[in-house]
């Protein structure tokens, strides 16, 4: 539209030029066709414009928004309409505390009170989109910055809402899939209302104090230490049940032996060796005492 006026300007100069005698009355013709030439092109170009993907152009005709969107690709269109461009694709807002994460500069995490009155920080990042037919209304009522007036606010207005129905370790263990999941529901609908889309938000970190943090610890490192000493026992518990059945196998065997031989089957197994011996072609004494045992010398070599 600037090279249409531009080139109207230089039309005009030409008209002018050429009425009035001056040095430049030669050049007027040149200027009126070269104002024409660049009129025509200014008018053409602001007819025509180029919608990228996953974009989408709104139009304002004097300041009025019209209800009707433009999608991506080439457009003709009244050359007196502004058309705002607005991204349709998933949008990312990050609040984090760590310097230079987040869309804001230095700590920008959300500090929240649990239930048990303790003051938790939370990192997250809100995936949104704009709802392309919602567009117009969004720049109507808030305008292309709307995620510091809707994005921002809200998500961290939801955040304090909802952490005080939760002490501080279950936000950090336990219930931190319920709490994402009881926000998320809580911030869509306020969206849906204002023409965003939310996708999913994603808690990526919860810091709790100091002294909670070492509570933690000490209780972590306590169950540890009563899970090994029970493991130990059980250990020994298993140690001595093993002794126990290798005692009871013993005497079970001195048992049936002792249960099994009698004086007769001694004595026979005494003379069954005492034969053996007298076999034997080594030299030998057998002396007989009064138990009837005999004592075995061997003479041999001597």
């Amino acid at each position: 539209m600037a090279l249409f006026i531009v080139g109207i300007i230089i039309l005009l100069i030409g008209v002018l030029t050429g009425r009035k005698a001056s040095p430049f009355s030669p050049y007027a013709r040149y200027l009126r066709l070269s104002g024409l030439g660049l009129g025509l092109i200014g008018l053409l170009s602001a007819c025509f414009v180029q919608i990228g993907a996953g974009e989408i152009g709104v139009q304002v005709l004097y300041g009025s928004v019209q209800n009707n969107v433009l999608p991506s690709g080439l457009h003709f269109i009244n050359p007196l309409v502004t058309v705002e461009h607005m991204d349709i694709k998933t949008q990312n807002y990050t609040m984090s505390a760590v310097r230079n994460e987040g869309n804001k500069e230095g700590d920008d995490a959300i500090r929240v009170l649990s239930a048990d009155g303790l003051e938790v920080v939370i990192d997250l990042t809100v995936l949104y989109k704009v709802i392309p037919t919602a567009a117009p209304s969004i720049l109507r009522e808030t305008g292309i910055d709307y995620t510091d007036k809707i994005v921002r606010p809200l998500t961290r207005t939801k955040i304090r809402d909802n952490a005080v129905y939760y002490d501080a370790v279950s936000l950090f263990s336990t219930k931190r899939d319920e709490f994402q999941t009881r926000i998320t529901k809580s911030i869509e609908d306020d969206f849906h209302q204002r023409g965003l889309l939310l996708e999913q938000i994603l808690i990526r970190n919860i810091s709790l104090p100091q002294a909670v943090k070492t509570s933690i610890e000490q209780k972590i490192s306590a169950e540890q230490d009563a899970q090994k000493m029970q493991f130990v026992l059980q250990k020994e518990q298993q140690e001595a049940q093993r002794k126990r059945v290798e005692a009871q196998g013993i005497a079970d065997y001195q048992r049936i032996i002792s249960e099994s031989l009698s004086d007769k089957q001694l004595q026979y197994e005494s003379i069954k060796a005492q034969l053996e011996i007298a076999k034997s072609p080594n030299a030998k004494v057998i002396i007989m005492g009064k138990s009837n045992t005999p004592v075995i010398l061997d003479t041999k070599g001597q």
